[in-house]
């Protein structure tokens, strides 16, 4: 199929960008799949009540079908439609971080029209209503909820411009909303919630001590896959990004941790010198702080350690360059887990396949 593509940005007329919004709308409301910007990464968008068109991103992605989607909304009275009870600690959470970069995990309403493709048959939904204009007009002009994750083909590196969308899908989808790079960089925080605990499924953004600033008296914890001893632990992961391989260059990818800079910047240039001798092209992932004390084909940096929110900003993008250059062999300096680190790193973890050296 040939990709429609639709350009928005500042010189772009009001009027103009109305009727973009409602081509694109329109183009949702047929059962196609559309991309679009959202303040964390690229969407990838279909109409959630249609189980044709929630197949056609599954289909578009390569993605596995017991991998649930977020459901996307633009504003309460949709959530009402989709979900069978709201506590009061998510009604306040909602009101402070919606619209923005969290999702949450509700029971499903029994008689909630959305396709079963979307839950992957589970009895809960993951809703966020995304802080960005593109995708709150295209939600409202569709005038239905919107299943979206990433716009990138499954398991590579989420896009965060355009021009990464059009890399793995261009041909693949309807069309693609060019709205610029997106501000966050990664997914967003994922919870669920019982009467006395919030569990954090995958971290972003949106971190533990911003929720424990509006609910200091719930304890929380962060749930990791695959463990029996999680109070939701199940076959079928209930939040999208903790099951499978994510976000991974093509080439091979270990991260280097420890306390000693010093030793790991020669952990990590003895690796790349081996790695040259044997022929590969090799790449490493550093911060800026760090740049000029490596040598290989392709030094990259994703911010300063100093400022973890620019490095969440530019990680998948680094990733993608690497690709871009055909790199084999690729090392990357960890960061710290602390904030939003803990989303850095989680994002590194599943992109290594969790191939971690510690010195």
């Amino acid at each position: 199929m040939e990709t429609i593509y639709w350009k928005l940005n500042k010189e772009i007329k009001e009027k103009e960008a109305a009727s973009v919004i409602q081509e694109a709308a329109s183009e949702i409301k047929k059962g196609n799949i559309i991309a679009f910007p959202t303040e964390t990464v690229y969407g990838l968008g279909a109409d959630a009540t249609s189980t044709e068109a929630v197949s056609n991103i599954f289909q578009a992605k390569g993605r596995p079908s017991d991998n649930p989607l977020i459901v996307h909304i633009s504003n309460k009275k949709q959530l009402r439609d989709l979900v069978a009870s709201v506590s009061d600690k998510a009604e306040q959470i909602m009101d402070r971080f919606w619209p923005g970069p969290l999702t949450v995990i509700f029971p499903l309403k029994k008689d909630a029209k959305l396709s079963n493709k979307v839950t992957a048959g589970l009895d809960t939904v993951a809703i966020r209503m995304p802080d960005h204009p593109i995708a709150l007009k295209l939600i409202e002009e569709a005038n239905c909820p919107i299943a979206a994750p990433s716009a990138n083909r499954s398991g590579k590196p989420s896009p965060t411009e355009a021009k990464h969308v059009k890399e793995d899908l261009d041909g693949r989808i309807n069309g693609l909303i060019d709205g610029g790079a997106t501000g966050v960089g990664i997914e967003s925080t994922v919870i669920q919630m019982n009467e006395d605990h919030i569990y954090i499924l995958r971290p972003g953004s949106i971190t533990k001590s911003q929720l424990q600033d509006i609910t200091p008296s719930v304890e929380f914890s962060y749930e990791k896959e695959n463990s029996e001893k999680s109070p939701i632990h199940e076959q079928i992961p209930r939040s999208p990004g903790i099951k499978y391989k994510h976000y991974a260059p093509n080439g091979s990818l270990t991260i280097v941790k420890g306390e000693n800079k010093q030793k790991v910047k020669q952990t990590i240039q003895s690796a790349i010198d081996e790695a040259t001798e044997r022929g590969e092209k090799t790449g490493i992932l550093t911060f800026i702080e760090s740049e000029r004390d490596y040598d290989a084909d392709l030094v990259l940096t994703y911010g300063s350690r100093s400022r973890i929110d620019e490095t969440a900003h530019d990680l998948y993008a680094a990733l993608r360059m690497f690709d871009k250059n055909k790199v084999t062999t690729i090392f990357a300096e960890a960061c710290s887990e602390e904030g939003m680190g803990l989303a850095v790193m989680n994002r590194l973890m599943k992109a290594s396949g969790n191939q971690v050296v510690q010195v």
